[in-house]
C-alpha cells in the first residue's frame, strides 16, 4: 500500500494583477506567475525543481507555504487543506513547513547576531526556556557544522557558506517535517556548494526531513533528487525519477537543459541544443504549446492545442504532443 504524501499541490495558480505605474491605470492584465501546477512529494524523499530564472519557481515555494495566497488550486500538507487558513490556524502548520533562502546575504538581519538570528524561530513559537532555547541553538550550530563560539557574532562577519549554514540552522530550529530549498546554493562558489548539498543530505538522513529543491541549474537538482520536476512559464512540462529524467529526457526543453550542463570529460560531451528568441512573457503566454515558439521539433497545430501532462508506464510525465 502506497502511503499518503506528505505535500500535495493540486492544480495551483498564483497570477499577479497589473498594478498603477507611473499614474497610469492598469489594463486589467495579470502576470501568470505559477499556471496550474500539480505533484505530490512523499514523506523523506527530495523532489527537485529545475527550469530558467522567471519561470515561477521561486513563487510556487512561497505559494506552497502560503506567503502568497494561491489564486487558485489547493495545497494539502498532512492531509490538510491549508485553503482559507488565517494565520492564527497556519501558525502550528508553519513549525513544520521551512524555507530555506536563495540570498545568504540579504536572508539575514545584518543587526542580529547569529544566537539571535537561529533563536528568533523559537522565541517566535515559545519552545522551552530561555535556557533551553540557548542550549538548542548550540546544538543546532554544531549540526550545522559551525562553531559554537560563533553565537555573539553578526552575518557580516562571515563568509557565504557560513551564512547559509546559518539559514539552514534556523530552518531546522523547529524540528520541521518539509523544507523548502529555494536555490540554496547558487550564490555559492562551486566548491562551497557541494559542502552545502552533502550537509543537506546528511540533515536529511538524520531528521527524517522532506524536501521541495528549487534549482535553475539542472546538475545540482540531479546530484540530490529522488524525483525532477521540469517547469517552464509557470507551467509543469516534465516530472519523473532522477534518471529517466536525466538520462532519458522527453521534453525538448529538458532535453535542451540537459544539453546545456558542461561534462568534464570530452568524449561525453553532448551536442549543444541552441533554443532560438527569448523566454515568453507571462503577462501574454503563447497559445497552444507555451514552449512552441522556441521548440526545434514544433509543428503547427502546437501553436493551437496545448499539450497534457501524461503518464506513461515508467512513471514517466511530460507533456508534449511529439515528445
Amino acid at each position: 500500500m502506497v502511503p499518503e504524501p506528505i505535500l500535495v499541490v493540486e492544480d495551483v495558480c498564483k497570477h499577479f494583477p497589473l498594478e498603477h505605474t507611473l499614474g497610469r491605470p492598469g489594463d486589467g492584465g495579470v502576470v501568470r506567475a505559477v499556471d496550474g501546477v500539480s505533484f505530490a512529494i512523499q514523506e523523506g524523499e527530495t523532489f527537485g525543481l529545475v527550469g530558467e530564472s522567471g519561470c515561477g519557481k521561486s513563487t510556487l515555494g512561497l505559494t506552497i507555504l502560503h506567503l502568497y495566497q494561491p489564486t487558485a488550486g489547493r495545497v494539502v500538507f498532512e492531509g490538510q487543506d491549508l485553503a482559507g487558513f488565517s494565520d492564527a490556524r497556519l501558525k502550528p502548520i508553519r513549525r513544520k513547513m521551512q524555507m530555506i533562502f536563495q540570498d545568504p546575504y540579504a536572508s539575514l538581519d545584518p543587526r542580529m547576531t547569529v544566537g539571535h538570528i537561529v533563536q528568533e524561530p523559537l522565541d517566535i513559537h515559545r519552545v522551552g526556556t530561555k535556557d533551553e532555547r540557548k542550549k538548542r541553538v548550540r546544538a543546532l550550530l554544531d549540526m550545522v557544522g559551525l562553531n559554537q563560539q560563533y553565537i555573539d557574532r553578526y552575518p557580516h562577519e562571515f563568509s557565504g557558506g557560513q551564512r547559509q549554514r546559518i539559514g539552514i540552522a534556523r530552518a531546522i530550529a523547529l524540528n520541521p517535517q518539509f523544507i523548502i530549498c529555494d536555490e540554496p546554493v547558487s550564490a555559492l562558489d562551486v566548491s562551497i556548494q557541494v559542502q552545502v548539498l552533502n550537509l543537506l543530505q546528511d540533515l536529511q538522513r538524520e531528521l527524517r526531513l522532506t524536501y521541495l529543491f528549487i534549482a535553475h541549474n539542472l546538475a545540482v537538482v540531479a546530484h540530490i533528487s529522488d524525483r525532477i520536476g521540469v517547469m517552464y512559464l509557470g507551467k509543469l512540462i516534465e516530472i519523473g525519477p532522477t534518471d529517466l529524467v536525466c538520462n532519458r529526457p522527453r521534453h525538448p526543453y529538458t532535453q535542451a537543459l540537459l544539453s546545456a550542463v558542461p561534462e568534464i570529460d570530452r568524449r561525453r560531451q553532448k551536442n549543444r541544443i541552441q533554443l532560438t528568441g527569448d523566454i515568453p512573457s507571462p503577462i501574454n503566454p503563447p497559445s497552444g504549446c507555451l514552449f512552441h515558439p522556441r521548440c526545434p521539433i514544433a509543428k503547427p497545430d502546437c501553436a493551437e492545442h496545448a499539450p497534457a501532462l501524461r503518464q506513461d508506464e515508467s512513471g514517466h510525465w511530460v507533456a508534449c504532443h511529439y515528445a
